[in-house]
């Protein structure tokens, strides 16, 4: 292994720190303005609330899809800017807006054409109220996908450069309009979920326009300045997809991994699924750091590939898995310390109570697991093998989340806490799996690329 000075590297600690730290303030501000969000939505009452949460589970699959397509992108612009290629990296940019925009354009279009039928095949049985509210959120999200690809896209454009900031302040606009139109209409107009749909609308539309115009700017090196840099290229699109397919496949399968477990976890009882489900929220903090630096190693080890550089995008992953550590250390010492006050504030009964700080307590400690198994798929990933972190989460979620699960609720009667023992068996083998394939030079790149 060639030793690297200080000079040599790619980014510096200062670059670092202004990558990374924009991406956690974005990842904490989505997740408090959601909770924000969610109370807005409650003063419209139950059936509101329940409307907008059914179409939000769709909706988050739709997401998730779209966050890895743009991923994709991400890694590929990166890849072009770390070898000097701007206006490769110009039509990587292009060619990434133009498909997402396409791909969501068409599914908005089957939604509002037959998105009443998939509500009321997937959640038939709800009351009529909370059918009529789902429906017309389902419609207004919709025709905002577009809006969302675009935003997303051009997001990911701006991080693979290494200018997460911008991405940060049009997203904290964003959601700060989300919540502004959601008081105007809700309080102000008398609108029930009509106006959360509104306002949810107008911010995704009025993030996208902001974010394009940036795009545009003048002084961008990766202003996309004619259509032809959104016209497809085969090379391009094949390695765009070849990122953002498998990462689509693996989000999908993982998200109806967790709906088997809910369903499972539905079998225990009320007080198992209030405490399951109260656990989750919390847990949801845990993972902000590791998202966010996750993030930033796509841009990093992306532009490592490009300057053809194996041992540096090796190098910055370690690091940035340290730093995850870092982090996790203080919040899951409030976590567990603070767990009863924490879960107090759902106003659980006491046996849901006990449960979900049982969980919260496990689920805090098991966090030591997490870096490894989790970050290094973006390494993975940013490399150009995201087969191979597609393969081994499908497999480890199906035969230990899912299989040991299901063992040792139905055949050995065991509780709740015992789904999330069987979530911490996956985490262990996927740390064994990817530590394994980290260490090995065969998955990492060659010197120029």
């Amino acid at each position: 292994m060639n030793r690297m000075s200080k000079t040599d590297r790619l980014f510096s600690g200062r670059q670092l720190s202004r990558l990374i730290w924009p991406l956690v303030a974005e990842q904490v501000l989505s997740v408090l303005v959601g909770m924000v969000d969610v109370l807005m939505v409650s003063f419209v009452g139950e059936a509101a609330v329940s409307g907008v949460s059914l179409v939000d589970a769709v909706n988050h699959l739709v997401l998730q899809v779209l966050f890895a397509m743009t991923a994709g992108g991400t890694v590929v612009c990166a890849k072009y800017i770390g070898a000097g290629e701007y206006t490769s990296a110009r039509k990587s940019g292009g060619q990434l807006l133009s498909v997402t925009t396409g791909a969501l354009l068409l599914l908005s279009l089957l939604l509002l054409a037959g998105g009443q039928s998939l509500l009321r095949l997937l959640f038939g049985t709800v009351e009529p109220e909370v059918m009529r509210d789902a429906e017309i959120y389902m419609r207004f999200t919709a025709v905002s996908f577009p809006f969302l690809a675009v935003y997303h896209s051009a997001a990911s454009v701006f991080r693979a450069e290494g200018n997460t900031r911008l991405s940060m302040l049009v997203s904290f606009g964003m959601n700060l309009l989300n919540i502004a139109g959601d008081a105007l209409c809700i309080f102000g107009f008398g609108m029930g979920v009509e106006g959360v749909a509104v306002a949810t609308l107008l911010a995704r539309a009025v993030a996208a326009v902001a974010i394009c115009l940036f795009l545009q700017s003048p002084d961008n090196a990766l202003r996309i300045r004619r259509l032809g840099d959104c016209r497809p290229s085969g090379a391009i699109l094949r390695e765009i997809l070849s990122i953002g397919v498998p990462g689509s496949v693996e989000s999908g399968l993982f998200n109806l991994g967790k709906v088997m477990l809910q369903s499972l976890v539905s079998t225990l009882g009320t007080a198992s699924i209030a405490a399951y489900a109260v656990a989750g929220n919390l847990a949801t903090y845990l993972y902000l750091p590791g998202n966010a630096l996750g993030a930033a190693l796509m841009t990093i080890v992306g532009q490592c590939r490009g300057a053809g550089e194996p041992e540096q995008a090796k190098s910055y992953t370690k690091l940035l898995v340290m730093l995850n550590y870092a982090a996790l250390v203080p919040i899951c010492v409030v976590m567990i310390f603070g767990r009863s006050f924490w879960v107090g504030l759902y106003h659980l009964s006491p046996e849901s109570a006990y449960f979900a700080e049982g969980l919260l307590l496990a689920h805090s400690l098991a966090m030591i697991i997490w870096p490894v198994a989790f970050m290094l798929p973006y390494y993975f990933r940013a490399i150009g093998r995201a087969v191979f972190p597609m393969a081994v989460a499908i497999g480890t979620m199906l035969v230990f989340r899912i299989g040991f699960a299901y063992a040792f609720v139905d055949w050995m009667g065991k509780d709740v806490l015992w789904v999330w023992y069987a979530m911490f068996l996956d985490w262990l083998v996927r740390v064994l799996l990817f530590g394994a394939a980290f260490s090995s030079r065969h998955y990492s790149f060659p010197n120029g690329r």
